[in-house]
């Protein structure tokens, strides 16, 4: 009776999609985005995963050890020429308001005792980025946040500034939160309603319709490599998607906005890097009306 059942039985049909479907554009992006749900990739992460070890931190997916003993290579790029870092995980805000608003403001979190600080000329101008500590308000030397990075964007005749600050994912939370208080930074500026049900019932469908067993293509499908495949990657690995990106002060006018993987940021490292900038980077020609 088990040979006779055996026989009868049908064949399962494979539910695994030949290699063919599975390197389709649209079916790429619609899994690297189901992939993404958890923790983000960097623009560079393609690149990284088939070089490097991939570990999961701060919401991220980022490169931790190379597969190839790479080590010498490195050391010579950084030595004799260029090597680049992808840090686009480090988390960015920006501040807007009147440039002394937000210096009496962030002169309660630093202090002048540790080095430079938000009032520093060369900085304050926008030529250059500067690196300080940060404290909890009027707690120094106590209560410190942790090390950051600035840069001011150059002043353009208004009183109007506005400044990113760069930090390591980990410390961002309690920077933001301790931003929000000095600046009374409470209600949000603008409500962000994100997408993601129907991102992922989009994204389903065209999952559906490749792994519909015994089936060809079906309409939805049809344009192929044509068809515009739906990427809405919301929020970023410290920030969830339902939450507010912007806030506003109604006492002081201060902004303040999360523009975590909005900004790309590489770091080039090595005497060539300057070289190397030159070279990708051309200066647009001024064109006055």
């Amino acid at each position: 009776k088990q040979a006779e059942k055996a026989v009868h039985q049908k064949k399962e049909q494979s539910k695994t999609k030949c290699r063919k479907a599975r390197r389709r554009h649209i079916n790429l992006v619609a899994e690297f985005n189901r992939r993404q749900r958890k923790n983000i990739w960097l623009e560079t992460h393609i690149w990284h995963a088939k070089r490097f070890h991939m570990v999961k931190k701060w919401g991220y997916c980022l490169g931790d050890s190379p597969t190839e003993k790479s080590y010498r290579a490195c050391y010579r790029a950084m030595t004799k020429h260029c090597l680049l870092q992808d840090l686009s995980y480090y988390c960015c805000l920006e501040l807007t308001g009147k440039e002394s608003e937000l210096l009496k403001q962030l002169a309660r979190i630093c202090s002048i005792d540790t080095g430079l600080t938000f009032e520093e000329a060369c900085c304050l101008s926008g030529r250059f980025e500067g690196s300080l500590n940060l404290y909890r308000a009027d707690c120094y030397p106590e209560g410190m946040l942790g090390p950051v990075t600035f840069i001011w964007k150059p002043r353009v005749g208004s009183e109007k500034r506005q400044l990113w600050i760069w930090m390591h994912p980990a410390l961002k939370q309690d920077i933001l939160t301790e931003l929000k208080a000095i600046f009374q930074c409470s209600e949000p500026e603008e409500i962000y309603i994100p997408e993601p049900v129907t991102t992922s019932i989009q994204e389903e469908k065209q999952m559906d319709v490749v792994l519909s067993l015994g089936k060809k293509r079906k309409k939805e499908d049809k344009e192929g490599e044509k068809a515009v495949p739906v990427k809405k990657i919301i929020g970023d690995g410290t920030r969830d998607p339902f939450q507010s990106y912007s806030w506003i002060s109604q006492t002081t006018g201060i902004v303040i906005s999360d523009k975590t993987m909005e900004i790309l940021r590489y770091r080039l490292i090595g005497p060539l890097s300057h070289s190397v900038l030159t070279e990708t980077l051309k200066a647009a020609s001024l064109q006055t009306v």
